[in-house]
């Protein structure tokens, strides 16, 4: 039987659905672990305005106001004891490093777990869904192509439908066109000889999209891995 011997600080809300059911994926896969006691997790949720968040997602503007929250939100959970930080949020990423030199414990990089993940699966091009602020901001691109990983990514016309699908997601809209056009981005990107697609936005497992052509990896699924594997570490 499994011992959890770390805490860990969850920089969340954004969105709020997703940090949810990220907790969640921690508690239960601490559960599979046959772990003696319930991992301790903090969650901060980020009180970030609206208008800032929306600006980020739908016009990838104004990101340098992020950064006096997130810090803020590091600082109060290193304050509060935990082990390490975590952000199931892939567009945050782009601040990682603002962050990591903020604390002095390590925080979690969804994007180096991601890319760990699919090394490890021995794939070698991907297909990436995500925010356009999150490709504008090569979030991911750099780092898969350090790795040798290649990737395609959706046209302009389909970022910009998937930026409005991922808004109504955080505003707690689940809608069924939402997710046939999140299928139809799957299945044009899965005819160009990708051996995986990533959903590179936290959010849009919430659609719960699914594929019989390529294997879909969560990259939420992913990070609450890599944390609970964190959390029980010896």
């Amino acid at each position: 039987m499994n011992k959890t011997n770390k805490s860990v600080g969850v920089i969340g809300g954004i969105g709020p659905e997703t940090t949810a059911e990220f907790y969640l994926a921690v508690i239960f896969g601490c559960q599979k672990l046959h772990c003696k006691e319930r991992p301790l997790v903090v969650t901060s949720s980020i009180p970030l305005p609206l208008e800032i968040e929306r600006d980020l997602i739908e016009s990838n503007t104004g990101k340098e106001r992020y950064i006096p929250f997130l810090i803020a939100e590091a600082q109060r959970l290193e304050k509060s004891g935990v082990d390490f930080l975590v952000m199931p949020c892939n567009s945050l990423h782009v601040f990682i490093n603002e962050i990591r030199d903020a604390v002095n414990i390590p925080v979690l990089s969804i994007v180096e777990e991601t890319i760990r993940h699919l090394k490890e699966n021995h794939l070698s091009k991907v297909g990436l869904i995500s925010t356009s602020a999150t490709i504008a901001n090569h979030v991911y691109e750099t780092k898969l192509l350090e790795a040798g990983i290649e990737f395609v990514t959706p046209d302009d016309l389909q970022k910009a439908k998937m930026d409005q699908i991922i808004q109504r997601l955080i505003n707690g809209q689940h809608l069924n066109k939402d997710r046939e056009d999140v299928l139809a981005v799957m299945r044009g990107l899965a005819t160009q000889n990708v051996d995986c697609i990533a959903l590179a936005c936290t959010d849009l497992q919430l659609l719960l999209p699914n594929s019989d052509r390529v294997p879909i990896f969560d990259t939420m699924k992913i990070l609450a891995d890599a944390t609970v594997r964190e959390i029980t570490a010896r």
